[in-house]
């Protein structure tokens, strides 16, 4: 997933670093994946509902900065934590699962909220695995309907850089609203599988990018994934 490996965007398994510069993030506050006020959260029938349109990449950059200063596995949980894509799809599993008869239900909307974050936690530690100096959690979303169906979180073992990335359920999410939401793309690739729209953030600390895979067929988004680089003081201004 960092950069300079070839990860191929057809397997997010056999992530390498040039794939993981193409990277992302999320927008559904994690309110929305509590039940509201203090009743129990009711069962599938009351599932928050997520849209890939709802997801903006730019506010996962701040997770993806922390993340990247903090040991592997640390900054691997801080991702994961911090994606509301995924703790949105946790919440709903929960919700799923639910059984009052049994007792099986978050009480409060705290409860809720510690159950998610501790299948979270679950998630990162379970799932990690090294390859190519990487440490990588890919994590199926196989529950649908659902916008995404994986989600990955890449931290480099070598050096300071963090990855996030989404593989999309369907063809709802298109160029066009990738447009009408960030503007113009800085960048753009064109080859016989797939083009990629780039979009860029800069800081005085870092460097941040997201890539979005697109269908040339029909215009829709395919995967997204967001890289995140911090600047070393001398580059710093």
């Amino acid at each position: 997933m960092p950069i300079g490996y070839d990860l191929s965007l057809a397997h997010m398994k056999s992530v390498t670093l040039l794939v993981i510069l193409w990277l992302l993030l999320s927008v559904v506050a994690p309110a929305q994946a509590s039940a509201p006020g203090g009743n129990p959260p009711p069962g599938a029938s009351a599932q928050a509902v997520f849209t890939a349109d709802g997801f903006d990449w730019r506010e996962m950059v701040p997770y993806l900065f922390v993340a990247a200063t903090q040991p592997t596995e640390q900054g691997i949980q801080t991702v994961l934590e911090n994606s509301n894509v995924l703790r949105v799809y946790v919440a709903n599993e929960v919700r799923a699962e639910c059984k009052p008869d049994k007792n099986s239900c978050p009480a409060t909307r705290d409860k809720l909220e510690k159950e998610v974050i501790k299948r979270i936690g679950d998630i990162a530690r379970e799932g990690i695995f090294s390859q190519h100096k990487n440490a990588i959690v890919d994590y199926k979303l196989a529950r649908q309907p659902f916008p995404f169906s994986e989600i990955a979180a890449v931290k480099s073992e070598k050096h300071p850089d963090a990855y996030f990335m989404l593989a999309l359920s369907d063809r709802s999410y298109t160029a066009a609203q990738v447009q009408a939401k960030y503007g113009a793309p800085y960048d753009t690739t064109i080859s016989q599988w797939y083009s990629v729209f780039k979009y860029r953030l800069e800081s005085a600390d870092y460097t941040s990018k997201a890539m979005f895979e697109i269908d040339p067929v029909d215009g829709a988004v395919i995967k997204i994934a967001i890289s995140l680089k911090p600047k070393r003081p001398k580059n710093r201004h």
